[in-house]
C-alpha cells in the first residue's frame, strides 16, 4: 500500500482519486467549512485544520510518505484572479508549505514523488517568474521535475485545464524523452513549451518530459449529469429564462436555435460575462452546447456561477447548476457527502481537483515511479546489508586468525614444560616411577 501527505486538501478529492491502494498519513486545510466535508467523508484522524504556516515538522507523522501532494490556492495565479502571483496572500501560502517539504528532505525523509497542482495561469504569472520559482524550488532540494497541462474534459464533461508539476529525486529520475514522442507532446502544448524554453539553462537540465498514454474515450456527456429534480435549486420561471435568452448576443441565440433542431435533449452551460460593445460594457449571457460544461469556478475567483440551459425541441428551461451536478463534474460519486449550504458546496467543488485526473496520474506516472524508487531502495538496502555481512565476516575471520596465532606459543610452552619440569613442579609420572623415587 502506498502512503501520502496532502496539503490544501479541501474535501479530499485527491484522496478519492488515489483510491483504496493508498493510505493517507496526513492532510491539511485551513478552511473550517471544507474541513467539515473532509471529516464527513474521510474522518478526522489524519486531518490538521489550520494555516499551513502554523504547521511545524513535529506536527507531521514520523513515517516517510511515498507521495506529497499540494494543490495550493490558485486565485492569485488564475486568469480569473487578481494575478498577484506567489506573493499574493493566498498563493503566498506556497512557501510555508514548501519549507515543510525542504525540512523533510533535509531529514532524509524525501518522498518518492511530489505533485503540485494549479491553474494554467501558473505558466505566465509574473511573466513566468512564478513558474521559474517553482522549478527552482524543486532543483534546490535535488529533485528533477516536469509540468503537464491536463484538461479534465478527457475524463469528465467539464473543461478544466490544470497544470501538474511532478517531481522526483534526481537519482531516481527517468531518462529524458524526446518531444517527438506523441505521448509526451500530448500533455505539453505550446504554452508549456514556451515556459520551459524561458527557463535558465541550469533549470532546463532538471526538466522531465513526462509521458502518459492517450486517455480512454469519455462516454459521459454534460446532459448525463443533469438532475431532473435537483436539491437546493429550482427551475426558473418562463419569464426568468426569457430574460437570460434576451441577454444573449446573436451568435449565442443561433446556438440555442441550432440545439432546438437536433431532435434530442441538449444541455448547455451558461455564464454571465461582461463584454465591451461599441465602447460600452454590456452584460451578456454566453452558452456552449458541445457536451462539455464550462470550468467550475468559485465566485471568489472573479467569475459567476454556472447556469444550465436545457433544450428539448422548442422547450427551453434554465436554472442554476446544482451542488450534486458540480460534484459529478468533478468525478465524485453520489455517495460523497456534500455541504447542505449551496454556496459552501459550490466553493468546495469549484476549488477541487477532478478525481479521474488524479487517478490517471497515479496509475500512469506516480505509482510506476514509486515502484522504481522502492525497487532501487531495496537494491540499495540489500547491497548495504551484503557489504555489512562481508565486513562482519572479514572481521570475524581476522579475529579468529589473530586468536589462533596467539594460542600457538602457549601450546609449545606447555609441551616444553612437560618435557622439562621445573623443580617443585608436580607431574603425572607413572606410579612405578614415583615408587622407586620414594624407595631411594
Amino acid at each position: 500500500m502506498f502512503s501520502f501527505f496532502e496539503f490544501f486538501a479541501g474535501g479530499g478529492m485527491v484522496r478519492a482519486g488515489l483510491g483504496g491502494d493508498w493510505r493517507c498519513l496526513f492532510a491539511n486545510d485551513f478552511d473550517p467549512k471544507k474541513a467539515q466535508s473532509y471529516i464527513a467523508n474521510w474522518g478526522d484522524k489524519e486531518l490538521h485544520v489550520g494555516d499551513v504556516a502554523t504547521i511545524a515538522l513535529h506536527d507531521l507523522p514520523k513515517q516517510t510518505p511515498n507521495l506529497i501532494w499540494g494543490s495550493f490556492p490558485c486565485q492569485d495565479l488564475s486568469l480569473a484572479g487578481a494575478g498577484k502571483g506567489l506573493e499574493g496572500a493566498r498563493s503566498g501560502s506556497f512557501w510555508p508549505y514548501w519549507r515543510l517539504v525542504e525540512q523533510l528532505v533535509r531529514e532524509g525523509r524525501a518522498p518518492g514523488v511530489i505533485v503540485l497542482e494549479n491553474v494554467a495561469g501558473t505558466l505566465t504569472s509574473h511573466e513566468g517568474k512564478d513558474f521559474e520559482a517553482i522549478i527552482r524550488a524543486f532543483a534546490d532540494i535535488d529533485f528533477d521535475v516536469g509540468a503537464m497541462l491536463v484538461d479534465a474534459q478527457h475524463f469528465v464533461p467539464q473543461s478544466r485545464p490544470r497544470l501538474f508539476f511532478v517531481g522526483v529525486p534526481r537519482a531516481q529520475a527517468p531518462r529524458q524523452l524526446s518531444l517527438l514522442n506523441e505521448e509526451v507532446d500530448r500533455w505539453h502544448p505550446a504554452n508549456v513549451k514556451r515556459a520551459y524554453l524561458a527557463l535558465p539553462a541550469a533549470l532546463q537540465k532538471r526538466w522531465i518530459w513526462w509521458s502518459m498514454p492517450a486517455p480512454p474515450t469519455r462516454n459521459a456527456c454534460f446532459v448525463d449529469v443533469i438532475e431532473e429534480e435537483p436539491t437546493g435549486v429550482k427551475w426558473h420561471t418562463k419569464a426568468e429564462t426569457k430574460r437570460l435568452l434576451s441577454m444573449m448576443s446573436p451568435v449565442n441565440v443561433e446556438k440555442v436555435e441550432a440545439a432546438k433542431q437536433t431532435g434530442r435533449r441538449m444541455a448547455g452551460g451558461m455564464y454571465r460575462r461582461t463584454r465591451t460593445e461599441n465602447g460600452k460594457s454590456v452584460q451578456r449571457v454566453e452558452v456552449r452546447f458541445d457536451d462539455v460544461s464550462g470550468c467550475l469556478r468559485t465566485p471568489a475567483g472573479g467569475s459567476s456561477r454556472q447556469f444550465l440551459l436545457i433544450v428539448e425541441g422548442d422547450t427551453v428551461r434554465s436554472r442554476l447548476i446544482s451542488a450534486r451536478e458540480t460534484a459529478r463534474l468533478m468525478g465524485l460519486p453520489d455517495s460523497y457527502k456534500l455541504p447542505e449550504n449551496y454556496n459552501d458546496a459550490y466553493h468546495l467543488t469549484g476549488d477541487g481537483v477532478v478525481v479521474n485526473v488524479v487517478k490517471y496520474l497515479a496509475e500512469n506516472i506516480i505509482e510506476p515511479q514509486i515502484a522504481v524508487v522502492t525497487a532501487n531502495s531495496k537494491k540499495k538496502a540489500a547491497k548495504k546489508k551484503s557489504a555489512a555481512a562481508k565486513a562482519k565476516g572479514k572481521k570475524a575471520s581476522a579475529k579468529k586468525s589473530a586468536k589462533k596465532g596467539a594460542s600457538k606459543p602457549r601450546k609449545a610452552k606447555k609441551a616444553n614444560a612437560a618435557k622439562k619440569p621445573k623443580t617443585g613442579t608436580r607431574t603425572n609420572a607413572p606410579k612405578s616411577v614415583r615408587g622407586r623415587r620414594k624407595a631411594a
